[in-house]
């Protein structure tokens, strides 16, 4: 079952109800696991406008939730990782590139905990950063190259790996290794008492901004990964293709993120690199540059800014206006700048 932090995320009429009565005032544009039977509700557009988030809204969805820790998981992405478990249930989730091209994911959790969610793979330094803007954070993870332990350790992080935390992970017979890694989220928050709750990290919710272009799809490519994203008015939502297959999860089915955002960033060598000898890319979070956000069927351009690594990220339109994202769960993809 899927474990709520919060309130359990209402249909979409109730949703706009609850905004409204509580709030007053994206480069480039199978193996199964364990599952586990809730899937993520549905949302709808909410009436919240785009100012600070309220109190009993959640900072990452816009949707009502109680005050809740947060954890991220570090997640596989290759094609034997795949379907995943558990991402339905994440408030966020980012793309982050790694060696050879690939990326993996970084899914944010505070809402819901899902009983399940992996494969769970190894941090890289990127993720240091880009958790930043958050509280204290736990992260769950496989393990790290053994230089860059000392940087994780340093970092205000809750970490969980199978090897400190045993009873929060578990090993599926149904793929083989490294890909049948999994992460309990409740029992890993439970691990991390001193993780800090969901807090504002710039991300702003509420109707659609005026103008955009209609589209049905946008793609997003990596030197060796493709993120396709096809807008679904039964789903309200934009359903997700990777490599040009449909992506799902085992416990709630078709991914449908209801806002995509495609950020732009430069992606560089880091000095880290993986057993194989290859460099580590590290994507650089902190600063400013262009984004294309998804929602409601159209693209909007945008800008994206965030002056440290604990200042929050915002995004803008190009005239300086907050844009809001559409209620529900994000995906923020971290692309290769053109």
């Amino acid at each position: 079952m899927t474990g709520e932090r919060g309130v359990r995320r209402p249909g979409r009429v109730l949703t706009a109800l609850l905004c409204a009565l509580t709030a007053a005032g994206l480069y480039g544009c199978s193996g199964s696991g364990p599952s586990e039977p809730s899937p993520r509700p549905t949302t709808a557009p909410a009436t919240t406008t785009p100012a600070t988030p309220a109190t009993g809204i959640s900072p990452f969805t816009g949707l009502p939730a109680k005050p809740a820790p947060v954890l991220a998981v570090k997640i596989d992405n290759v094609p034997a990782a795949r379907p995943h478990t558990g991402l339905g249930a994440a408030d966020l989730v980012y793309v982050e590139q790694v060696e050879g091209g690939v990326t993996r994911l970084l899914a944010v959790y505070s809402s819901h905990l899902p009983g399940l969610t992996g494969p769970v793979r190894s941090a890289r330094e990127s993720d240091i950063a880009l958790l930043g803007d958050f509280d204290h954070p736990a992260l769950a993870y496989s393990g790290a190259q053994t230089a860059l332990t000392p940087l994780l350790r340093a970092a205000p992080l809750d970490l969980l790996t199978e090897s400190s935390t045993p009873q929060a992970f578990q090993r599926s017979a149904q793929r083989p290794a490294p890909h049948n890694l999994y992460v309990s989220p409740g029992r890993a928050l439970a691990a991390a008492p001193g993780a800090g709750d969901a807090r504002d990290i710039g991300l702003r919710f509420g109707p659609a901004p005026p103008g955009g272009t209609p589209v049905t799809t946008s793609t997003v490519r990596y030197p060796a990964a493709r993120y396709t994203f096809t807008w679904s008015p039964a789903d309200h939502a934009w359903r997700v293709a990777m490599d040009g297959r449909e992506a799902r999860a085992t416990d709630t089915g078709p991914l449908t993120p209801e806002t995509v955002v495609v950020q732009h960033v430069t992606i560089r060598p880091s000095r880290f690199h993986d057993r194989f000898g290859s460099v580590s890319p590290y994507s650089e979070t902190v600063g400013s540059g262009t984004a294309l956000v998804l929602r409601d069927g159209r693209a909007h351009e945008a800008r994206w800014s965030r002056p440290s690594a604990g200042s929050g990220t915002t995004f803008t339109t190009p005239a300086g206006a907050p844009l809001p994202f559409a209620p529900g769960q994000t995906w923020i993809v971290l692309a290769p700048r053109s």
